[in-house]
């Protein structure tokens, strides 16, 4: 695994696409603070700017150096969460313009799958991961199901469990400044 780790860390160093097993989906990830990276992946993908994508951090840590205020309720939402959930958050802090939407929020998940943690770790920044799939096509439920154009577009492609069928996507819920609780996707 820390061969993987560290020939992504390379590859997204030099501002370059991965293609990577995150705690949900196969997805395509780059770093979510590198502009011309994140373009990479809206081309790639085929997929309108204004559809914006998510992050993953590995730790709290991490959320709370990228979101100037995490309301206490995402901490506790976290820890009792069944499956992985993305949390939509006002006022993001040094992400990449093209990942925030208009009304200044961006959809973070603190990753839970090691391999993940681990790389972001390493890499010591956001990942953004959005499925490896084009857009307006089914997410793979397997790495066998990724679209070639998708493999043939990225830099490198992580060679761990190929044969692993995918979790189902996150829960995605947004927390509003002002106490607003929104469910997004269950």
């Amino acid at each position: 695994m820390q061969e993987e780790i560290n020939k992504c860390v390379e590859v997204l160093l030099n501002g370059g696409l991965i293609v990577y097993p995150t705690d949900t989906v196969w997805g395509i990830g780059c770093d979510a603070t590198n502009e011309k990276a994140v373009a990479k992946i809206y081309a790639l993908k085929k997929r309108d700017t204004s559809k914006k994508m998510m992050c993953l951090v590995a730790n709290d840590f991490m959320l709370e150096k990228h979101v100037k205020e995490v309301p206490e309720v995402a901490f506790d939402i976290l820890e009792l969460a069944t499956k992985p959930t993305t949390i939509v958050y006002d006022q993001p802090v040094g992400i990449a313009k093209n990942l925030i939407s208009d009304d200044n929020t961006i959809a973070i998940r603190v990753a839970s799958d090691k391999f993940c943690q681990y790389l972001i770790t390493k890499f010591k920044k956001p990942l953004v991961a959005t499925s490896a799939n084009l857009s307006g096509s089914a997410a793979p439920r397997n790495f066998k199901e990724i679209n070639a154009a998708i493999l043939k577009g990225v830099d490198y492609v992580v060679n761990l469990h190929e044969e692993k069928n995918s979790g189902t996507p996150s829960s995605i819920i947004q927390l509003r400044n002002d106490g607003t609780v929104k469910i997004i996707r269950e």
